[in-house]
């Protein structure tokens, strides 16, 4: 994998490592009390953000996914959509053996924590994500949850009802920061990229372009902004024909 280009740089590197990797995204300090959120995305050349199986994992490669686990490394917390987690088939959150060391010296848990917000709660309660992840997971719904579901959910999970109807973007990272999960890496879905981006809480974006063209026939839709939020380039990464650029908003960096 090569650094072709960073700003700030006066020549590109080559050959990264996986710690090199990374060391390419930048987490704030361990002392730091500046949240900092980013969200993770892959799209083909024609935009599409699932191949024809209506899956990432089908227009993404190895070295995407090294730059996937890479920032997971020494997050604080993976948030995702309830759907997202149904579709892609998340599987339990573990720390790999050598970042147990450097998550305890950065004052972090020995793994991220899942953060998952649904409105309907229909999740595998008994599944391997919730039975068998590192740090018991940590689920956002909306007023009035389905009180059977709730009750199946607090065997299972942390569970977190707002007072809105529909959890806003902020509402879930309040609920976060008041747990110390500063760092916080969103994976999809759509819809609570949008509310992220729309509430102006996103601070970076690590989106990689796949060499393929794929059709938008499974990429779901959504509602759409008021306006363009604005993102400047940090640093692209190439390899096999990928690129995987990493863009912060301009008030953030």
């Amino acid at each position: 994998m090569d650094l072709i280009w960073s700003s700030g740089d006066a020549a590109p590197s080559t050959g990264l490592s996986d710690d090199d990797v990374r060391d390419a995204y930048p987490w704030p300090g361990s002392t730091s009390a500046r949240r900092w959120v980013r969200a993770m995305m892959v799209t083909t050349l024609d935009g599409a953000a699932a191949g024809p199986d209506g899956l990432s994992g089908s227009i993404s490669s190895s070295v995407d996914k090294a730059v996937f686990h890479a920032v997971r490394r020494l997050a604080d917390a993976v948030l995702v959509g309830a759907g997202t987690v149904r579709a892609e088939g998340y599987g339990p959150i573990r720390a790999a053996a050598a970042d147990v060391t450097a998550r305890a010296e950065a004052g972090l848990a020995p793994a991220p924590v899942l953060a998952i917000v649904s409105g309907s709660l229909d999740l595998d309660f008994t599944g391997g994500l919730f039975t068998e992840s590192t740090v018991r997971p940590i689920v956002i719904t909306g007023a009035a949850p389905d009180p059977d579901r709730a009750a199946l959910a607090h065997e299972h999970c942390d569970l977190v009802a707002t007072s809105e109807p529909r959890p806003s973007a902020a509402s879930i990272l309040a609920i976060l920061e008041d747990r110390g999960l500063r760092r916080v890496v969103c994976e999809g879905g759509p819809t609570l990229l949008e509310s992220l981006v729309a509430e102006g809480l996103l601070d970076e974006a690590d989106i990689t372009v796949s060499p393929t063209f794929a059709g938008t026939g499974s990429t779901p839709r959504t509602s759409g902004l008021e306006s363009v939020a604005g993102f400047e380039l940090a640093h692209v990464l190439t390899a096999d024909s990928f690129l995987m650029c990493r863009y912060v908003r301009a008030a953030a960096g």
